[in-house]
């Protein structure tokens, strides 16, 4: 019997993020998916030596991965439109639910533990903030980028996942805003130190 799960995993790469908006740069979900778990290691690095927190960055990186497997039945839903209205995002949760449902019924039995609690969580884990504030992060970086290339179209985006950031009031994530995102607005002349 075949198991279709990680050939599915392999088709995020076509599912496309920021449908809504005029983008100067593509994104797919495999690629967000990887900056989410870069960025999720680096949150819980940064919490572990800076703020001497003891945060399971191995399974948050897992977290991460497949944060948004399910889009690879549902596509991306846009966030002004899963958050239009309670209704709306009820049924988008309960979809994302039968996508997950489906998702893990495709995965070997042998395997099923392991993937089953990263695609399908039963509870809140603690690790998920730090994937929420990375899946947030990212979010704001692409809009950096979007903005920097004088894409009007993310100004605004750019304005409102600021306000979120900050209403983490997450140290980590703080120190993520100080210390590491300013280098994403610099062109590699600048970084490189040839300017």
């Amino acid at each position: 019997m075949h198991h279709h799960f990680y050939a599915y995993m392999y088709r995020l790469k076509h599912i496309e993020r920021w449908s809504l908006m005029r983008n100067t740069t593509k994104e797919n979900v495999a690629e967000h998916s990887f900056h989410v778990a870069l960025t999720t290691h680096v949150l819980c690095t940064i919490a572990n030596e800076i703020f001497k927190r003891a945060v399971d960055t191995n399974l948050a990186v897992s977290i991460a991965l497949f944060h948004d497997a399910t889009e690879v039945f549902t596509g991306d839903i846009p966030t002004p439109v899963k958050h239009h209205n309670p209704r709306i995002l009820a049924n988008f949760r309960e979809i994302e639910q039968l996508a997950a449902e489906r998702l893990v019924d495709m995965v070997p039995p042998a395997l099923k533990s392991i993937y089953t609690p990263l695609i399908h969580p039963t509870q809140e884990h603690q690790l998920r903030k730090y994937v929420k504030a990375a899946d947030l992060l990212d979010a704001y970086l692409k809009c950096t980028f979007e903005v920097a290339s004088g894409n009007r179209e993310f100004v605004v985006a750019k304005q409102q996942i600021e306000g979120k950031i900050k209403q983490l009031e997450m140290e980590e994530v703080d120190y993520f805003m100080t210390t590491l995102a300013p280098s994403f607005t610099m062109s590699l002349d600048e970084m490189s130190g040839l300017e």
